[in-house]
Parts: structure tokens; sequence; C-alpha cells
């Protein structure tokens, strides 16, 4: 639900020609499900598909979208005979794709690591806490970052993309974020120390996030990407976090402290 919303609201702020419906088609119907289903088989694909325990899929997820989707995209594209603003349509298609379901699907990819705690010593925790720590530092990081802002805020990252954003609200939700992450680091097989780590690495791939959609916003001159809730931003302006931290979040896990 999440990953089709988003690209939606992320494909509808800048038009399309009729030459893009059935890439978009490939896309919402084709692709963005078979991402999360490539996710779901995960560590144990059915036997029908292969023998070997030690095969996973993540061979598989991990390229399907960066590599495959993004050669078919514009093939597809050209396929329809319209050259006009081709290379424009194509690359809009290819990064909303890339980060509106390619990057979000490293969240609930969480649940199919084999966790373990530095120096390989088994966890005993279940997935679904790591998950929601990463949910919530990835939100918090963004809370706190505006109140930082407003606290202490004086030299404006970049005025022209989001004039909110300050270096004192980034440094300050780093360290903050760090902190509550490092007191949640029972929930994961974190320990405090590496939680506060991860934790300022979600800051700055929330803060990249958010500077990201807002230069979009901007180019495209929306002050929101959608209005799923009357008096409230779109889905995309509320994830955008999540979707570039997942990524670095999940590999950075899987590196140190996975099986």
């Amino acid at each position: 639900m999440f990953p089709f919303w988003a690209l939606r609201e992320f494909i509808t702020m800048t038009p399309t020609r009729r030459g893009d419906h059935r890439t978009l088609f490939w896309v919402f119907f084709i692709f963005t499900p078979l991402q999360y289903i490539l996710i779901g088989l995960g560590s144990s694909p059915p036997s029908w598909i292969t023998s070997d325990p030690n095969r996973d899929f993540y061979d598989f997820y991990s390229i399907m979208i960066p590599v495959y989707a993004s050669l078919f995209i514009p093939a597809r594209a050209a396929i329809a005979g319209d050259y006009k603003r081709f290379l424009e349509r194509s690359a809009k298609i290819q990064s909303g794709l890339l980060i509106c379901v390619y990057s979000l699907s490293y969240a609930p990819a969480l649940l199919d690591l084999d966790l373990v705690q530095t120096g390989k010593i088994p966890w005993g925790g279940s997935n679904v806490s790591l998950l929601v720590f990463f949910v919530l530092i990835a939100q918090l990081a963004s809370v706190f970052e505006r109140a930082w802002g407003k606290l202490a805020g004086r030299k404006v990252i970049a005025e022209k993309i989001n004039a909110s954003r300050t270096w004192e609200g980034f440094l300050g939700s780093m360290v903050t974020t760090g902190l509550v992450a490092a007191a949640l680091s029972w929930a994961t097989p974190f320990h405090p120390w590496e939680a506060w780590i991860l934790g300022a690495v979600v800051t700055v791939m929330a803060c990249a996030g958010t500077m990201t959609m807002s230069a979009i916003k901007r180019d495209r001159g929306v002050t929101d990407t959608g209005t799923l809730v009357q008096g409230h931003a779109g889905l995309l302006d509320q994830i955008d976090t999540i979707c570039f931290a997942a990524p670095v979040f999940y590999h950075l896990t899987r590196f140190f402290w996975s099986v």
C-alpha cells in the first residue's frame, strides 16, 4: 500500500505523456509487487525454485529495480514512439521507482535478517522490534531537527530548497536521535554505543531525504507531495526519511549484525 501510494504521489507531481502509460503499468503492477514478493520469500525460497538451503533472494531484490527495471523503463518508453522530453520522463519514472519502491522495500527486508550481536553472539530478540526501532528513530530524526532548528537554528543549509532546515538543527538532531537510539538499544541487537552511531547515521540520511524531496517540490512548484488526508502533507512527505535511511540502515545491519 505505502509504496504504491508514495510512487503515485511522486509521479503525479510532474506531468506524463500518453507514451508513458504502458511503462507506468509495468512499474506499478509488475516491478513494484515483484520487489515485495522477492523480499517476502526472502531467505526461504520455495523448493520448486531452488533446493539450495543457503540460497536466498537478496541477490535478486537488491538488483532487480536498479539494474533490470532501470534498463527496461527507457526501452519501453522508446518503443512507445514518443521522443519529446524523453530523457526527463524516463529519469523521473526511474527516480520514483528507486526512491518510493526500491529504497522503501529495505524496511520490511529487515524482518528477514538472521541477527546476531557483536562477536556473532546469537540474539534472541524479534526482528519486528528492530523494524519498529528503525522507523521510530527515522521519524524522530526529522522531529528533532525541526525542534533544534527552531531553538538554536542560525545557519540555513540551503535556503532556496528548505528555509527551515539548519545546520544547528541537523547537528542537534544527530546527537538527540543517537541518545534516543542508545536508550532503546535493548530492543535491538546493538550495544548502546552502536545504536547511537546508527541513530546518527539515520539522521544524516533522514535529512538527505527531506532535502531531496524539498528540492523536487520546489522544482515542481508544489508545497506537498499529495493530499492523502485533508489538512496534512502527502504520504511521501511523511516517509521520505524512511525511504532514504532504509537501505543504509539495512546494509549496515546486514554487514555487521547478521549471519
